[in-house]
């Protein structure tokens, strides 16, 4: 068969269904699988009792939602860490360590499973849960191989089941509002994308702190963290990418220091590292991870030094989309200040957006806009954060997702497709580093 024709049909099929699913939602339903029972709650699992879990579908679920889910169950590597879970949500649903999951499913006959573990395991809980009969909620990134997509995808056709992505990005003001400049069409096609990632040696330093800098447990950033940033472009185009090319390296942390420990408690050097950081200080992280090493050794303070970190602290990737337009990305996690600039540049003017979320000059979190038409034609604003988590998104895509009858116009509730396309251009990222060369989407996946 003709490889053009290929690409063409698969670009339309990625294009037609995303519009599809924007129009199905305008259907009045429950956001999610309707519980087994009429009039019932939605029955919810979850794996993966850790901090993003705690945060984000825990404490902000449970009970601000219980009108609508419980959760019956918590599955966990670390059986003392998921009760450390549970007592400080309030719950009372059964602990399961992490080879009784199918036990967990087979008795408390959840609706929907939670993914939150380690990026890694991802796909192995999405593909049992839904084989056991269960839709499903994953954390960002929905995998971290093409393998992983593949088989996620291939899972949801064969069991009938539905798996969604917590893309909590799409629902911020700042996101919503470069959806409604582009949809209105004042740029007319767009040409080309800059995004540029700034992460400060706070935020930066955490990734690699924990896992996040093991790209056999993550992926990479590009995947893990970057993901977010991939699906945000994808959706705002409404386009598929199909070549990845990207350079990158761990050119700050890892083995780029004369000293190291084990971890910030067990180190030498604590009064000569500026990222020393004691974990004790916060009680939450203390009764989820420092009371629970016993169990499973692992630290969330590791030395941020450790030579087999080998994900890339600083990177650029250059994304090619199937409806001809470029996205030029920069991930920095060591820098002195926190924020993103992102422009889209288009046939009829280009549109500027500068995100301040945390540097020295001020402490103001915002974001300023600026479309320009022509030489004389230039538009600024400002918009704000609503209160709450990640600027009240997180709110957000829990309403979308746990409420009935929500409207979803612009196409906010990410699948599983949105899922492994955002996934993908990270893992080709990473692959184009380690083998030097341009990777096609097409070579690594079948849709």
């Amino acid at each position: 068969m003709d490889q053009n024709k290929i690409n063409l049909d698969r670009r339309s099929f990625v294009r037609v269904n995303a519009k599809a699913a924007a129009l199905l939602s305008l259907a009045p339903s429950f956001a999610l699988a309707a519980p087994k029972k009429e009039g019932a709650r939605l029955r919810v699992a979850m794996v993966g009792t850790g901090i993003r879990s705690l945060r984000a579908w825990g404490i902000e679920l449970v009970e601000p939602y219980k009108e609508y889910m419980e959760m019956v169950g918590l599955c966990d590597i670390n059986e003392k860490r998921a009760k450390n879970f549970r007592e400080i949500v309030g719950l009372d649903a059964k602990v399961y360590p992490a080879d009784q999951f199918d036990g967990m499913v087979a008795e408390q006959k959840p609706d929907m499973v939670l993914v939150t573990t380690t990026d890694s395991a991802h796909a192995e809980y999405i593909i049992r849960a839904m084989e056991l009969g269960c839709d499903v909620i994953s954390e960002k990134p929905i995998a971290i191989d093409e393998v992983q997509c593949q088989n996620i995808l291939d899972a949801e056709k064969k069991y009938g089941k539905k798996v969604y992505v917590g893309f909590n990005v799409r629902y911020m003001n700042d996101s919503v509002e470069m959806k409604r400049v582009l949809d209105s069409g004042a740029l007319g096609k767009i040409i080309s994308i800059e995004f540029q990632e700034y992460l400060d040696t706070d935020h930066g330093a955490s990734y690699f702190r924990r896992w996040h800098g093991k790209n056999k447990y993550s992926g990479s950033l590009f995947v893990h963290k970057s993901s977010h940033h991939f699906d945000l472009v994808n959706w705002l185009l409404d386009a598929a990418p199909i070549q990845v090319s990207a350079m990158g390296s761990v050119s700050f942390y890892g083995s780029n220091n004369d000293f190291r420990g084990k971890n910030c408690r067990n180190c030498n050097y604590t009064d000569q590292c500026d990222f020393y950081w004691d974990i004790t200080k916060n009680e939450t992280l203390k009764k989820l991870y420092v009371d629970c090493e016993d169990v499973d050794q692992y630290y969330r303070d590791g030395c941020v030094w450790d030579e087999k970190i080998d994900s890339p602290d600083s990177g650029s990737v250059l994304v090619q989309y199937d409806n001809g337009a470029y996205l030029n990305y920069t991930l920095n996690a060591y820098l002195p200040y926190e924020g993103q600039y992102i422009s889209f540049s288009g046939e009829n003017g280009r549109l500027d957006v500068r995100i301040y979320y945390n540097q020295p000059w001020s402490d103001e979190v915002k974001t300023e806009f600026r479309l320009t038409k022509d030489k004389k034609t230039s538009k600024a604003w400002t918009i704000s954060p609503d209160v709450g988590a990640h600027g009240g998104a997180d709110k957000r895509v829990k309403d979308n997702l746990f409420k009935p009858n929500q409207e979803d116009t612009s196409g906010q509730r990410a699948g599983s497709r949105a899922g492994v396309l955002s996934s993908l251009v990270g893992i080709a990222a990473l692959k184009s580093i380690q083998e030097g060369k341009a990777i096609k989407i097409d070579n690594l996946i079948t849709l």
